[in-house]
């Protein structure tokens, strides 16, 4: 990295970042915490184990799901916690598809009487849901099966959580519950250059000693830059898709004006300068 491009601690957008502070034996109290905050403080996770992340369909010829954590609790409940750092095609469709691994993998040979273990799916979003569906204060949703005609959850084992980021803009001197602390060490971290005074829990003196970028060895620190360069180059593809289709909406913008222009009877020179089109383009509307 270049100097001026240097951090003082881990991007954890990054897949580096992200499974070393949450996906480790070593930090995974650093894990319990968050998913304990995430649950409105509730004591949800005493211990995690971690469990295999690749899973394959009914045989190895199907289509396989990497999940970037999972585990189970104390109560054999499974926890899928996901950093999805760009806006997919059918993303609600992939969380329900990779919630239906951690289901179906507790089913035992011979009989079985079909009760499950909760299976909770925690989606870290840079991005925000499309089509304004959710309004600009609310980031943190809890998805659960309802029943549409009284609303009381219908079935309460399954749990989808998805926290939209760029959504979340609370500044240091607002963080007032632990879910607050962590949301804003998600979004800020690798911006950060000392420790905020608002972070003082016992947690976060652990998080930000493994998040400082100077205490890697030299391999950690190669792959680390390795996971920088892949968010980086992710994040410029995205960004130019945004604008282009930002450029391609305004395009149109002004291809309805020229319509509307020509109707009145305008003069195709006269549209060009208030439209910026070329006459070319006026002609053949």
């Amino acid at each position: 990295m270049r100097d001026e491009e240097k951090e003082r601690y881990i991007n954890p957008y990054t897949d580096f970042g992200f499974k070393k502070l949450f996906g480790t034996e070593m930090n995974k109290d650093l894990l319990i915490s968050f998913l304990n905050a995430l649950f409105n403080g509730h004591e949800v996770v005493r211990n995690v184990t971690f469990l295999n992340g690749e899973h394959f369909g009914e045989s190895y010829l199907d289509r396989k799901a990497i999940f970037d954590v999972f585990c189970e609790n104390e109560k054999g409940e499974k926890f899928i916690v996901e950093m999805q750092k760009a806006e997919q095609n059918y993303f609600k469709d992939r969380s329900v598809y990779y919630a239906t691994f951690p289901i179906r993998e507790q089913a035992p040979r011979g009989e079985w009487d079909f009760q499950l273990k909760a299976v909770y799916t925690v989606g870290i979003l840079n991005f925000v849901f499309p089509g304004d569906e959710y309004s600009p204060e609310c980031y943190h949703h809890e998805v659960k099966l309802m029943d549409t005609e009284d609303k009381h959850v219908f079935y309460d084992k399954l749990t989808f959580v998805y926290l939209e980021m760029p959504k979340f803009n609370k500044t240091e001197d607002e963080l007032v519950t632990m879910f607050d602390k962590w949301l804003f060490v998600l979004r800020n971290l690798s911006r950060l250059m000392v420790r905020p005074a608002a972070l003082q829990e016992r947690v976060f003196t652990k998080l930000f000693e493994q998040a400082e970028i100077a205490r890697f060895t030299p391999q950690d620190a190669r792959e680390y830059e390795e996971s920088v360069r892949i968010y980086r180059d992710l994040t410029n593809v995205v960004n130019t898709a945004e604008r282009k289709g930002r450029e391609e909406g305004r395009k149109e913008e002004k291809l309805s004006t020229a319509r509307k222009m020509k109707a009145l009877g305008l003069a195709n020179d006269f549209i060009s300068q208030v439209t910026g089109l070329t006459e070319e383009e006026i002609e053949a509307i």
